[in-house]
């Protein structure tokens, strides 16, 4: 659970730094790709917690 905190974390400072306009436009298109792909990851790890949740869910309601 930790990677997806710290994914979570890393995109609040790219979405804080394109928001101040600290970052130049090719800076800013770097930054928006990285988010995107954290994005991604993101949803990777909470699907894969959702998939867990409705096995332990399943296997209590058999049990």
């Amino acid at each position: 659970m930790a990677k997806l905190e710290d994914d979570f974390k890393k995109l609040e400072e790219i979405i804080d730094s394109m928001e101040n306009n600290e970052l130049s436009l090719e800076d800013a298109f770097k930054a928006y790709e990285e988010g995107v792909k954290l994005v991604s990851e993101c949803n990777a790890q909470i699907d894969k917690v959702e998939k867990q949740l409705i096995v332990l869910d399943n296997e209590e309601a058999d049990g």
